[in-house]
């Protein structure tokens, strides 16, 4: 079987194409996924018919949708980043952020070496948003990726930094590693981590880190908003204080882990 670097071909065809349905704002058919994937009209009933018997994936009239499975892989999602059975209190506190703030509002979390955006109240449909909830390839260049790493013990930093890569998305994102410890230097003091224009420079953003919880659960947590960059300098105050008030408040919402 022919395969890629990351695996089987139709395994990564069977993923391109729920990536492909999961990121339309309507039903897609199967045409349309046949030209998406560049394969043919047959390859996409294939794969289709297992993901359909499985709950991924469900047949409209209209064309393909996500399935029933979805909800249950996104509570399994939110468990292993810790959140629990708090999706809803959670979702509530982020559109709270969010209108306190006056800018879409973020929870993220580190774990296990991966940062991720767990979840956002930007709108699904707006693509040209430049923080979308998944996995974040752009931690050093981003205010909730500073504010979890400024977090960790300098060996987990490093060897994070290691496996990611400090790419350059703008004339203003940080590549070295000298000035990106230096930096985390300033978020320790100041409690806060800001982002200007460095991974999107059209988008600003500030985070904070969450208190750990007690016992410990080996995730560290962010919460963070960001705005258009031009809106930044005139609003980054009352950003600053929105976040800070807001920490309590997610804290609240989560449960106390058993000492050990």
């Amino acid at each position: 079987m022919p395969t890629s670097p990351i695996g089987p071909q139709s395994v990564e065809r069977a993923l391109a194409l729920l990536d492909a349905v999961a990121d339309a704002d309507r039903p897609v058919g199967a045409k349309t996924l046949a030209r998406t994937l560049g394969c043919a009209l047959s390859t996409v009933y294939h794969l289709t018919g297992p993901l359909i018997a499985r709950g991924h994936l469900a047949r409209t009239p209209e064309g393909y949708v996500p399935g029933p499975r979805v909800p249950a892989l996104h509570r399994a999602y939110q468990r292993h980043h810790g959140l629990g059975e708090l999706g809803g209190p959670v979702a509530e506190l982020l559109g709270q952020l969010r209108r306190t703030a006056g800018a879409e509002a973020y929870f993220t979390a580190y774990r296990d070496g991966r940062i991720t955006v767990v979840d956002t109240t930007a709108p699904v449909t707006d693509t040209a948003h430049p923080f979308a909830p998944g996995p974040e390839p752009r931690a050093h260049a981003t205010a909730h990726g500073k504010a979890l790493l400024a977090e960790l013990p300098r060996a987990a930093r490093r060897r994070y930094l290691d496996a990611h890569g400090m790419a350059r998305f703008t004339d203003r994102t940080i590549t070295s590693p000298e000035r990106f410890e230096a930096e985390l230097a300033r978020v320790r003091d100041r409690g806060f981590a800001v982002s200007v224009g460095e991974a999107d420079p059209a988008y600003t953003c500030l985070a904070t880190a969450l208190p750990p919880l007690p016992g410990g659960d080996g995730v560290v947590r962010a919460l963070s908003v960001s705005l258009p960059t031009a809106d930044f300098r005139h609003r980054h105050g009352e950003l600053r204080a929105a976040l800070a008030r807001a920490v309590p408040l997610f804290t609240a919402s989560f449960p106390t882990l058993p000492e050990s």
